[in-house]
């Protein structure tokens, strides 16, 4: 299919009713990890609301089954969605999930589109899901131009029509704030990346979590930060917008500057907590680690160690240079960072998709570059590859000791 394709069907899909449930597909979703699950996670109280026939709590493990249509690989097939539901009968398990998907043969099971942005369009009534799994960057590209960045381990829900009805998921990292409480100059003019960051590192501190559940406790909170500002800043201006008669035009002119900013926080907000982290773990800037510091013309690597300075100092020992690229998804995008940093031949990568493939990891490895993954989504991963991660952790301590052995 043409990537015209994909644009139809999603204006196919923006009539009033639908709802568009979208996520990234983790190794736990795929069957990437061997964990043998029975499909993607759908959060259970929203699948009930989404297959209203499933909601029957009066019936043990009521099911129903639906047409499911993966128009990006065309694959049709009927479905079944259970509710596992005998906690309500003493017993312990209560959850949700979508079965009969046909193993790897699905798109959505495949483990090579482990890290895949993955579109559920519900119909009116709960009677079809029709599914969209990208195939590279550049359908995902289009979906986020319509709705945004979605992040792993995060999900998002779109109603394209503007319905009401379903909301958008709390973040519960007890970050939020009302408007009262934010510094006043934030509601004049969006806070800055930095300034997020640096909010979130005041919230959660953390030092006793270690650098990897540090990481992705700011992650979170800064995330809900960052919500909690647009809502108090942009509301008020959707609020104001839907009591006049505008043009198309005058909504277009509303929704791209949240779209864009939504787009650069997710791309910068990695980026800045690791360089944050590494300032509180004692490695000084300018002399331990660079920061987007030139390489080579046109190539500027997230980090470099110990500095631009000793990199492009012919006579300083190559076996002593690291670099450090920060991507918060690698599916498509790690063989970008292939070119930075010529004198290095190990590439690292530090990344929050939640995992990837062997055959993926192979050819990753193949190629000289090294994941760097926050330890608590290791399990993300297949058991074969989880020793040869390295966590962020390992690797400040790396480098600080001076050490470039990559993990046994």
């Amino acid at each position: 299919m043409m990537m015209l394709d994909l644009e139809n069907w999603l204006g196919a899909h923006s009539r009033r009713g639908f709802v568009w449930f979208a996520k990234r597909l983790s190794g736990n979703d795929t069957l990437a990890n061997g964990t043998h699950q029975a499909g993607p996670y759908v959060p259970r109280d929203l699948l009930l609301r989404l297959l209203p026939a499933l909601n029957r709590p009066e019936r043990e493990n009521p099911d129903v089954h639906f047409d499911l249509d993966i128009a990006s690989h065309g694959d049709r097939r009927r479905a079944r969605a259970v509710w596992y539901n005998n906690a309500l009968r003493g017993r312990t398990r209560n959850e949700a999930r979508i079965t009969n998907l046909g193993g790897t043969a699905s798109a959505l099971l495949d483990p090579e589109n482990t890290g895949a942005l993955c579109v559920f369009v519900f119909e009116p009534g709960g009677t079809a899901c029709r599914v969209w799994v990208c195939r590279g960057e550049a359908d995902e590209d289009v979906v986020q131009d319509r709705i945004g960045p979605t992040e792993p381990g995060k999900w998002r829900l779109w109603h394209p029509a503007g319905d009401a009805g379903f909301e958008e998921p709390e973040i519960k990292a007890n970050c939020r704030l009302e408007p009262a409480q934010m510094p006043p100059e934030w509601l004049e003019e969006f806070p800055s990346p930095v300034e997020l960051v640096d909010k979130a590192a005041e919230l959660r501190p953390g030092m006793d979590l270690g650098v990897d559940r540090r990481l992705l406790s700011r992650r979170d909170c800064e995330f809900e930060l960052f919500r909690s500002v647009e809502q108090a800043i942009e509301l008020p201006k959707i609020h104001e917008f839907g009591g006049r008669a505008e043009s198309v035009e005058a909504f277009v002119m509303l929704a791209q500057p949240i779209l864009q900013r939504r787009k650069s926080r997710s791309g910068r907000s990695l980026e800045l907590h690791t360089r944050r982290i590494f300032i509180e773990e004692g490695l000084e800037e300018g002399r331990q680690f660079s920061w987007q510091a030139e390489s080579e013309p046109g190539h500027r690597p997230d980090f470099l160690f110990p500095s631009a300075e000793a990199y492009k100092n012919q006579n300083f020992p190559v076996e002593r240079l690291r670099m450090l690229a920060v991507k918060t998804t690698c599916r498509d995008r790690w063989r970008q960072i292939l070119n930075e940093a010529a004198r290095i031949e190990r590439k690292n990568l530090l990344t929050l998709q939640e995992g990837v493939s062997e055959s993926q990891f192979r050819e990753m490895t193949e190629a000289g570059v090294q994941l760097v993954v926050p330890k608590p989504l290791a399990a993300k991963f297949p058991a074969s590859v989880r020793p040869r991660l390295l966590t962020l952790d390992r690797f400040v301590g790396q480098v600080l000791g001076g050490s470039a052995d990559p993990p046994s």
